[in-house]
């Protein structure tokens, strides 16, 4: 029995399945506690979905597929906030033509293009097959990211929550919004090799979300939003092995899971606190 269920970590693609998906949670879950403060969870999809031309005119170029990600989900951002600061369209629903727009065009681009790629990875992921390359690509950008919002999580987070009071600091709100952006779109490019562009909402939204339910601090909620994140990478990627799933289904399962007991089982915001109070 012991040695059935050691049996995963005799194998060294599944030691660097739990590797890569733990810092890609992290850097996922330290993400999410602003994007969730923000208002900002629809962003993540959006960008998530429109990095998909982006990889496309990348390989027809012949450059670095995350060049041409990081460019697009950019482009995306950018053209929602030109779009809202020019018409009386809210930003959800800006945000609903721009990405399904890009996705939409991506997908026609793809249909067209000749080539080795697999939808089904970019998609869903496939972290069981990153190969050495993509692996440095992705533990570089992650780490990167990772270091700039640490860095300057303090900035970051008075922006999101007063960003009246961090103008009168003299801090460039814009400047700090546009840096938010580019690290949201990084951490896309960097975590799509693994969980996929249609699962990497949840890693930038389920963390933090969960979180939230569970404590009022956002020091507390970056540490909790990541020991949640990386515990349901780790647990998600061991049950991959004998479920026979795909991994990156199987960690936004465990998350939700997370999330859902966080909801019921929070001490100050549980739904079955509140009916026993």
């Amino acid at each position: 029995m012991i040695e059935k269920l050691i049996e995963p970590f005799q194998y060294g693609f599944m030691l660097q399945a739990l590797g890569i998906g733990a810092l890609i949670a992290a850097v996922g879950a330290v993400l999410s506690c602003f994007l969730v403060l923000r208002g900002w969870s629809l962003m993540g999809d959006a960008i998530s979905h429109a990095v998909l031309p982006g990889i496309v005119v990348a390989y027809i170029a012949g450059i670095p597929l995350a060049i041409g990600a990081f460019g697009s989900g950019l482009f995306c951002a950018v053209a929602t906030g030109w779009v809202k600061a020019n018409s009386r369209i809210k930003e959800d629903a800006v945000m609903g033509v721009v990405f399904t727009g890009l996705f939409a065009f991506g997908l026609v681009l793809f249909s067209k293009t000749p080539s080795d790629l697999h939808l089904d990875h970019i998609l869903f992921g496939n972290i069981l097959g990153i190969s050495t390359a993509q692996l440095r690509e992705t533990c570089g950008i992650s780490l990167a990211v990772l270091g700039c919002i640490l860095a300057l999580r303090r900035d970051l987070a008075l922006v999101c929550f007063d960003p009246s009071h961090a103008r009168a600091l003299g801090l460039s709100v814009k400047g700090f919004t546009y840096l938010l952006l580019i690290l949201l779109s990084l951490t896309i490019v960097a975590a799509m090799k693994a969980v996929g562009l249609i699962l990497v909402i949840a890693v930038l939204v389920t963390p933090g979300a969960t979180a939230l339910l569970l404590t009022r601090r956002f020091d507390r909620m970056l540490i909790v939003a990541v020991l949640t994140a990386v515990g349901s990478a780790l647990l998600g990627v061991y049950l991959s092995y004998f479920l026979d799933g795909a991994p990156g289904a199987c960690i936004v399962l465990v998350q939700a899971c997370a999330f859902v007991c966080a909801l019921l089982f929070s001490p100050r915001h549980g739904l079955l606190r509140r009916r026993a109070v």
